[in-house]
């Protein structure tokens, strides 16, 4: 990631607009300045075990971690998946999904621009209204064949949110950075496949999988992680 003024995307058209997007750390708010350390510094096998194949296969696709100030303090954006989705049914997650052709080259600006397309489509939120500061190495998502950039990102401009087509997306909540990293929320999610993996317990939600994991490592890498007991495990259902 660069600083300030270092780095701009070309002009990109989303619902009939042209914008212009940018990753930059200018004006962000002094408490983000740990994610953007992190962002900084971090290597993709510090992030999960999960890597894109050395072969290149795998389902471009980009998530957006979304940073935003509510009444408690920090908070992530989060939505909650249909329950008749093929993939990850039921789920919280970030918002985001798979490359288009139009979101561009996946190396370098496609990533950036499908995390703002996707999480428009799936939340009603106003892309404007979000200024990138980071985008983490890319991930993979085995079960699924995703190749997962998660893009970081400020809500410098709240704008209303919600589910947008109920077949896609059940809800869409924030959830406090306090209580991600209060201990009570936290445990181990045991898959009966025997994968076992952090999750947090927040807003009526089971959050885990590749959601969960990306939270974990940036609470870790950021400093804000607090201990809490890796012995408590949460089983999920054999359908996860």
């Amino acid at each position: 990631m660069t600083r300030a003024g270092e780095e701009t995307y070309k002009t990109y058209e989303q619902s009939g607009r042209h914008e212009e997007v940018s990753v930059t750390t200018d004006g962000l708010p002094d408490w983000l300045d740990p994610v953007v350390r992190a962002a900084d510094t971090v290597q993709p096998h510090q992030l999960s075990r999960f890597l894109p194949p050395e072969s290149g296969r795998g389902r471009q696709s980009a998530v957006l971690v979304l940073f935003g100030e509510g009444p408690r303090g920090p908070e992530l954006l989060l939505m909650e998946r249909a329950g008749t989705l093929r993939s990850h049914a039921g789920q919280p997650s970030f918002p985001g999904g798979a490359l288009d052709p139009e979101d561009g080259d996946p190396a370098t600006t496609g990533p950036l621009r499908a995390a703002l397309r996707e999480a428009e489509e799936e939340t009603g939120l106003d892309p404007s209204g979000v200024q990138p500061f980071g985008v983490l190495p890319k991930l993979y998502i085995p079960v699924s064949g995703f190749v997962v950039t998660p893009v970081l990102g400020w809500w410098r401009t709240p704008s209303p949110v919600g589910a947008v087509d109920p077949a896609e997306t059940a809800r869409v909540f924030t959830v406090p950075v306090a209580d991600l990293t209060d201990p009570d929320n936290r445990a181990m999610a045991l898959h009966p496949s025997g994968h076992a993996g952090p999750a947090f317990m927040v807003e009526g939600a089971l959050v885990w999988g590749f959601t969960a994991g990306v939270i974990d490592r940036i609470l870790h890498f950021a400093g804000w992680e607090r201990p809490w007991d890796r012995t408590r495990e949460v089983p999920l259902d054999w359908r996860a």
